[in-house]
């Protein structure tokens, strides 16, 4: 059961000063709580004998108005203390989720769903800091408080009488252990159920315009109902384990407070102990309650806590498949880079996706990439970035193996305008200074006029203040194109890679981005992949690639003198192009 803590501990080690103070002045709080019945029991006895007078009376008030005041004060110092420490917990469990979330490859985010990730980082999260408050709180009080009544009891009352009350405790170590074990298992099993409904919540929000167009909300409904089912079901077997914890407790405390009051009133007429002390013995008894509860509550928060605590730490156990090497080659710039006899394969797969690569690009040189879907345009701009492991072959920048290079020094490098823009639900103006956090209003506007946006931008609502909404929902695909095209632009990169980032532009402003292109990126290394041939003309060296190989490579003018895929499909699009232009 304490597992969870052996698992925490190099959290309370960093913290253990300020775990100590508050356990200490939890402790001294219970200290003082546990006089006042004292005070009851020597006032009932004073009663019961005629020696209460109005000093007397008056001492005893005003002390345990103090005791109040004392109490009070200590109370919320270790309450503050405490849970202040599981809230730094949680943040930092939080951070270390986010960082390690940021150093992941796409083979990470295959294996795990996007909605499973989540529930990690919320919920699996917030019964971790619950272990750190709540937990060590239940800790204290089921152990030492329960201690501190239990001695006061035998040590100022009677042993006797606390041993025959104490006789229930034995029976919930045993019915609590059961009950922790099934709490452990079902909880997992719920918090994973929650993971998937997360997932399948995000994918209906993100392709909402995908199901209407397909009148397919009904059956995504079914599907959300269904989902929801589970995770009710699997909340309701833990609530049904947690449902048992409350009754079994006032079941256990009602024997013992039973045993308390017929063994005590016998004691009492025995002449054995006072009135007094009969009311200050139940007094504690009752007091007892809490700590025996604390004693389910700690099984409760603990198994919740371990199997949380396992989840977060299966995906922080997880290593990256691409790292950096001990001791990396730090380059003061980029020169040529050349793919020698290069192959490639996806994770899990058996076909290479690459097959014996070789290109060689020298600085500031344009290259246009083309090929059927499928061919290879996108992997190939993925192992540029080391995105992957597993790579046969080389690939060197000014002479340096990509592998030799930290990986933040390459992405520094580099500005990627991939197939499906990323927009974040921001203004126009952050998502671009995301290329370059401190970019001013002109430099902006620069960029946007290089990406074929001004004239957007005047007739969007807020100009540069628009919000873009989740996802770049309120803009175009173009629009979100160059919004995407414009945030790499300002970065100035020195390797610029267009993955099919002119796809939904039309021929007139594809043309006119390409132009400024030319003119911006003279002595800076471009890739181009692209359907739209026009889109790479102009380039100094194009590649067409057919399954993995390169088939064919040269400029537009040498690729045009051959009978090959370039040819043929340069003429259909130009011929497509005459039809649409003479309609």
């Amino acid at each position: 059961m304490f597992a969870v803590f052996n698992k925490l501990g190099w959290f309370f080690k960093h913290y253990w000063k300020r775990y100590l103070i508050a356990i200490i002045a939890l402790n001294v709080a219970s200290a003082i709580g546990l006089i006042p019945p004292k005070l009851v029991g020597y006032t009932i006895d004073q009663i019961q004998f005629g020696t209460l007078t109005s000093a007397i009376l008056t001492s005893l008030i005003l002390g345990y108005l103090v005791l109040i005041v004392v109490h009070y004060c200590i109370s919320f110092f270790w309450d503050y203390t405490l849970f202040g420490g599981a809230a730094i917990l949680e943040r930092w469990m939080r951070s270390r989720l986010m960082s390690h979330f940021l150093k992941m490859t796409p083979t990470f985010f295959g294996k795990h769903r996007t909605g499973d990730l989540m529930a990690r980082s919320t919920n699996d999260l917030k019964a971790i800091s619950q272990t750190a408050g709540f937990g060590v709180l239940t800790l204290v009080d089921s152990s030492i408080f329960m201690f501190m009544i239990i001695a006061m009891m035998g040590f100022t009352i009677s042993w006797e009488l606390t041993i025959v009350s104490l006789i229930p405790l034995p029976i919930m170590a045993v019915v609590m252990n059961k009950y922790g074990a099934a709490i452990h298992a079902r909880f997992t099993d719920a918090q994973e159920a929650f993971g998937e409904m997360n997932n399948e919540v995000l994918e209906s929000i993100r392709g909402v315009r995908v199901l209407r167009a397909f009148v397919q909300e009904r059956q995504d409904a079914k599907r959300f109902k269904v989902m929801t089912n589970d995770v009710y079901e699997k909340n309701i077997e833990v609530a049904k384990i947690d449902a048992l914890f409350e009754p079994t407790m006032k079941i256990l405390v009602g024997i013992s407070y039973t045993i308390g009051i017929g063994y005590g009133a016998f004691l009492v007429f025995q002449n054995t102990m006072t009135l007094g002390d009969l009311v200050t013995f139940n007094v504690y008894l009752g007091m007892l309650i809490w700590p025996m509860f604390a004693v389910g509550e700690l099984i409760n928060v603990m198994q919740r806590g371990n199997a949380s605590l396992d989840r977060v730490n299966q995906t922080l156990a997880y290593q990256a498949d691409v790292q950096d090497k001990s001791n990396p080659t730090n380059l003061e710039e980029v020169g040529s880079i050349i793919f020698n006899e290069v192959s490639f394969s996806y994770p899990g797969t058996e076909n290479d996706q690459l097959k014996g690569m070789t290109l060689h690009v020298n600085k500031g040189d344009t290259i246009g990439v083309v090929g059927k879907t499928g061919a290879g345009k996108t992997t190939l701009f993925k192992l540029l970035l080391r995105q992957y492991p597993g790579i046969k072959g080389e690939i060197t920048i000014s002479g340096v193996p990509l592998e030799d290079i930290a990986l933040k020094q390459i992405r520094s490098w580099v500005g990627y305008v991939p197939q499906d823009q990323m927009m974040f639900s921001k203004t126009i103006r952050e998502n671009i200074q995301f290329g370059k956090e401190d970019a001013t209003d002109t430099e902006i506007y620069r960029v946007m006029e290089l990406a074929h946006f001004l004239n957007d931008i005047k007739q969007l609502p807020d100009g540069l203040d628009t919000q873009v909404g989740e996802s770049g929902i309120t803009l175009s695909g173009g629009q979100k194109q160059r919004v995407a095209l414009a945030r790499a632009f300002i970065k100035d990169p020195e390797i610029l890679i267009l993955d099919d980032s002119l796809s939904a532009v039309d021929g007139k402003t594809e043309a006119k981005i390409i132009e400024h292109l030319r003119e911006e990126r003279k002595d800076k290394t471009t890739f181009i992949a692209a359907h739209r041939l026009s889109a790479v003309t102009h380039a100094d060296h194009i590649i067409v690639l057919e399954d993995g190989k390169i088939a064919e490579q040269g400029t537009h003018e040498q690729l045009m003198q051959l009978d090959g895929w370039y040819r043929k499909q340069y003429q259909d699009q130009q011929l497509e192009k005459g039809e649409v232009e003479s309609f």
